[in-house]
Order: structure tokens, then C-alpha cells, then sequence
């Protein structure tokens, strides 16, 4: 009987880690249609009882904020898996490029929250900033970047690249990324200026 007590609570455990994934991952495409959806609607696309939703999250603040921690984790994770500091510069910018737009297309409302959640999700932006600092620096070194460029600069250039095309979910992430670090690395001119 001891032996069948640890199974049994990990395979309770494993059920209530799914029904919170899918609590969570519902709530996204619910509120990600209509910021104002009710606990109960999230509930009906999550295909549990109103009952679980409340179990589980004592509001719908609450419920937002473990969206925002859940996407700030996956976002962290993504950045992680792409080896930024050991990659090569250019593979590691467009894989975590690939990475990130995975997490901010699939979790777009949660991410637009979770800035502003809490003290854990704005360290680890603030990591994240900084990887990207290193990142950018590195790609400089290796001829990536041009020498004239400011990484600062061309890092803010590329978060807004990363946010547009976020906002867009017009296909797959990986093309996305391809297309995003071409025109960071290429830009859209011809290269005429204005003289």
C-alpha cells in the first residue's frame, strides 16, 4: 500500500498540473478574443466546471496573474534554449527569435501582462534584457552587426521588429523569425541616401 501512495499522488499531481495548463491555456484564447470574458466562459472553453476554475484560481485577477507568470516562464525558457551566450551570434539571434515568437504568439495576452505582474516577471525581463545586450555585442564582434551600428539601438530596433510581428500571427514562427532577422541585418532600402 506505501508503494501505491507516491503513484497515486504523483498521478493526481499530473492531473491537476493538465487541468491547470488547460485552465490557462483556454483562458488565453478566450481572453485573447474578449479581455472581459467571465470565469465561467473560460471555464466552458476549458471544458471544466466553473467549480474547478475557482478551485484553482481564487479570482479572475488571480487567474491572469498565473497566465502572466505561466507565459514569463515559457518566455524564459525559450530564450534559455536557444543558447544565447554560446550559439554562434547568428544562429542564436534567429533561434531566439523563432523561440520568442512562439511564446508571443501563442501566449499574447498573458505576455501583455505579465510586465507589469509582478517583481519575478520584471527580473526576468530585466535578465532577458540584458542576454540580449550580450547577445547583441557578441553579434557586433563577430561582424554580424556593422561596426557603426549602436547594439543598443539596433536591440530596440529588434524588440519592436519581435513586437509587430508578434502582433500579426500571420504564420509560422520560424519564417517569421527568418524574415524578422533578415530585415534587421538587411533592412528594406536600397541603400540611397539622401545625398
Amino acid at each position: 500500500m506505501n508503494e501505491t501512495t507516491p503513484t497515486r499522488t504523483r498521478a493526481l499531481r499530473s492531473d491537476a498540473e493538465r487541468t491547470v495548463r488547460t485552465i490557462l491555456e483556454a483562458a488565453e484564447r478566450v481572453l485573447s478574443q474578449n479581455p472581459a470574458a467571465s470565469m465561467e466562459q473560460i471555464a466552458e472553453a476549458a471544458g471544466v466546471a466553473r467549480t474547478t476554475v475557482h478551485r484553482r484560481f481564487a479570482s479572475r485577477d488571480a487567474l491572469v496573474a498565473a497566465m502572466a507568470s505561466w507565459a514569463t516562464r515559457r518566455f524564459a525558457e525559450a530564450v534559455d534554449s536557444a543558447h544565447p551566450e554560446t550559439t554562434p551570434p547568428l544562429v542564436a539571434l534567429y533561434q531566439v527569435t523563432a523561440n520568442v515568437l512562439r511564446v508571443k504568439i501563442d501566449w499574447g495576452f498573458a505576455m501583455s501582462r505579465a510586465m507589469t505582474a509582478d517583481r519575478d516577471a520584471a527580473r526576468v525581463h530585466a535578465d532577458i534584457g540584458e542576454r540580449c545586450v550580450r547577445l547583441f555585442a557578441r553579434a557586433k564582434e563577430a561582424g554580424v552587426l556593422r561596426a557603426d551600428v549602436d547594439p543598443l539601438w539596433a536591440q530596440r530596433v529588434y524588440y519592436a521588429l519581435i513586437h509587430e510581428t508578434a502582433q500579426s500571427r500571420d504564420g509560422d514562427a520560424d519564417v517569421l523569425a527568418a524574415r524578422l532577422v533578415d530585415t534587421l541585418l538587411r533592412g528594406v532600402g536600397t541603400g540611397q541616401t539622401l545625398t
